[in-house]
């Protein structure tokens, strides 16, 4: 046996968090309890689509999003359920929450102001809101507004909690999701750094907070980094970002405090990284990534929260988070992790691996400041192109099997799973009933929200008091809490800022992608591309013409957008307009396109109420022989209930062969319009 060496110290273990919510704040208050009761020691909230991006749960974007990926927070009362029996004083929460930031933290304060605590009290109240709007137009698709005022919204809660909740993490510069979309490690912490440096530059432009306190504005900014499976070459990104965040910080902004340049971050390692297939070999995935920002003390994540293993097919249970959460108990309490000094100082070979990143990382930064900032590189499409760009080359590799996934590509064989024995129960099922309590909920409130007992001042008056703010120069945040007391529900809210400030779509980054599979002679695509080409001649049209939809408010459309960049190069004309469509959008343009087929991509869990909107819309309007495919995260029932539907085709991350999907839709095309069927890629 070895000898514990006694005194040895041992670094105090970094937060513990589980992101969840779902179905109801109720459903989610029961969820937090049992997590802490298990050990965690933060929160971290997941919201639903309709809370993430202004929308009431009864609006007709919010259809069948309700309490699916997250928890429905729609006023007040929502926020009272979900923390009822929490002291926000002693708790360290997390928000992952981007446009309807301020809003989110406005309810937390007056919340925390009802548990009784002052002014003093609220300036101790610690946690975390992502508040990182930039990476929303590149990745998650959460955002409302257009890029100036999005960041004003942010800037301004960034001032406000400096001057009053000075513990709070106001702003979560966020690469995680740039990775899931593609981004290589040079793009991910240069396109990070680079939004965090356009923040910064905002934040003092705005002159709410005295150039003697800068320190204290760059010592609250945070970030949330994801770590893939390649976990040396992740730690040595956390190692650059933390080199480069010191020198940026230090030589732009003049801060001379060490602590206030330290890179602060937490993480959640790649849960799109996660598989369908072979499930169980995602624990090792998940364990693997984790150490990448924990094995290196001088690059360690001050808070971790990991997936469950069962991502992939759908929402995780309670047991499995509490096996994630007991991943990082073991870790932190059972090894000698936390005993020692960073292994890793002094390797030559990690130290020309950081230094290979932070040189490439600075010639990706000054490329972005050329442009003008990293919001006219979005606005130009250049940061959405390249990572779709990436995105694309990094699937052609793992299609071709140059980059090896164990279960998907390779080692394909396997016995029987215990875990998968029964589908239908290995993950959670939201209640189908939630989104109807949801909107009955929030009837109620409307109707007694100015009456006895609550009494409160009229809404509409804190709602004009927010619009006038927001046309002027001050600070948001007080206009919001006072919408906040008044009742304001979120969609009331966003729905008056969206007067002010209007909307926006992003720029998709598809049609300049550049071909990223070579359709050369006798390869895969090659035969799809000429079942493409025969079957629009025998059609008698120039080209075949697939629509790609994302009903609802999913904005994850990595997806998507590989199977529209695929499509293009198999010789479709691809009709696709982003994210955030209704069933009747998507409907009307199959319509005027006169497209061949409609594949939508939904990941939020809302395909069993979108897509057979979609069928009926279809058959309405005359076109139910359009073949309608389907993909996501769908589990196998849901996928069963979608084909009895209608749905010609569904697939789920355990499909990733994108060439061999477009032969799929090609093969149904022909099917629906009575050809003989043709040899292509399945």
């Amino acid at each position: 046996m070895t000898e514990y060496p006694a005194g040895r110290a041992k670094d105090r273990p970094w937060l513990m968090r589980t992101y969840a919510g779902h179905s109801t704040a109720q459903a989610s208050n029961a969820l937090y309890r049992q997590g802490l009761a298990h050990g965690q020691t933060g929160l971290s909230v997941a919201f639903d689509l309709p809370t993430q991006t202004g929308y009431d749960p009864d609006h007709v974007l919010a259809r069948g999003e309700v309490g699916r990926v997250g928890v429905p927070v729609a006023h007040l009362g929502d926020m009272r359920s979900l923390f009822e029996g929490i002291p926000l004083e002693r708790t360290n929460t997390s928000m992952t929450i981007n446009a309807t930031a301020m809003w989110l933290l406005a309810l937390y304060q007056v919340l925390a102001e009802e548990q009784g605590l002052d002014e003093g009290g609220i300036a101790r109240l610690a946690g975390t809101t992502q508040n990182d709007i930039v990476k929303e137009y590149l990745s998650r698709g959460t955002y409302v507004f257009p890029p100036g005022p999005s960041l004003r919204l942010t800037t301004d809660l960034i001032a406000y909690t400096v001057h009053r909740m000075p513990k709070w993490n106001p702003v979560n510069i966020c690469s995680y999701h740039l990775q899931e979309a593609g981004a290589t490690p040079v793009q991910e912490i240069a396109f990070a750094l680079s939004t965090a440096v356009t923040v910064l530059d905002a934040v003092f432009a705005r002159g709410q907070v005295p150039e003697e306190r800068r320190g204290e504005v760059v010592g609250r900014v945070s970030f949330f980094v994801s770590a893939g499976v390649r976990f040396v070459e992740e730690m040595c990104k956390m190692r650059a970002f933390g080199r480069l965040w010191d020198r940026i910080t230090r030589e732009r902004y003049g801060i001379e405090d060490a602590r206030q340049r330290r890179f602060r971050y937490g993480v959640q390692v790649n849960s799109l990284g996660l598989t369908e297939s072979q499930p169980e070999n995602n624990v090792q995935r998940i364990v693997l990534e984790m150490l990448a920002v924990t094995l290196s003390k001088d690059a360690r994540a001050r808070a971790v929260q990991l997936p469950a293993w069962n991502e992939a097919l759908g929402l995780p249970r309670p047991w499995d988070q509490q096996w994630s959460l007991r991943i990082q108990q073991v870790l932190a309490h059972e090894s000698d992790l936390l005993e020692y000094d960073d292994i890793f100082a002094g390797s030559d070979v990690i130290e020309t691996e950081v230094a290979g990143l932070v040189e490439r990382s600075l010639t990706e930064m000054e490329r972005i400041e050329e442009m003008g900032g990293v919001l006219a590189a979005v606005e130009s499409g250049y940061l959405k192109e390249r990572l779709v760009a990436s995105h694309a080359a990094r699937r052609a590799r793992v299609e071709s099997g140059e980059e090896e996934i164990v279960g998907v590509n390779c080692h394909r064989a396997t016995e029987p799973s215990p875990l998968t024995a029964d589908l239908g129960t290995a993950v959670l099922s939201v209640d189908p009933g939630a989104e109807a309590q949801a909107v009955a909920a929030l009837d109620r409130w409307r109707a007694t929200r100015c009456r006895p007992p609550f009494n409160r001042p009229r809404p509409c008056k804190a709602l004009e008091r927010l619009k006038e703010a927001a046309a002027g120069t001050e600070n948001l945040m007080e206009a919001t809490l006072e919408c906040a007391r008044a009742g304001v529900t979120t969609g009331e809210w966003a729905g008056a800022l969206r007067e002010v400030f209007g909307e926006y779509r992003a720029p998709t980054g598809v049609s300049s992608v550049p071909v990223a599979v070579p359709a050369r002679d006798g390869t895969g695509l090659a035969d799809v591309r000429a079942a493409v080409q025969g079957t629009a001649a025998e059609l008698g049209c120039g080209r075949l013409r697939l629509l790609v939809g994302k009903p609802g408010l999913d904005g994850h459309s990595n997806g998507a957008e590989q199977i529209a960049v695929r499509a293009r190069d198999a010789g479709f004309e691809v009709v696709y307009q982003g994210i955030r469509l209704t069933p009747g959008e998507i409907v009307a343009a199959a319509l005027a396109e006169d497209v061949h087929c409609v594949g939508l991509s939904i990941l939020s869990g809302a395909h069993t109420a979108l897509v057979p909107d979609v069928l009926r819309r279809l058959r309405t309007a005359g076109a139910a022989d359009v073949p309608v495919v389907v993909g996501g995260i769908i589990p196998a029932d849901d996928a069963e209930a979608l084909r009895r539907a209608g749905v010609a085709a569904v697939f789920t991350p355990k499909d990733f062969g994108i060439t061999e999907i477009i032969g799929r839709i090609v093969d149904e095309i022909r099917q629906a319009n009575k050809l003989d069927p043709v040899e292509v890629p399945a």
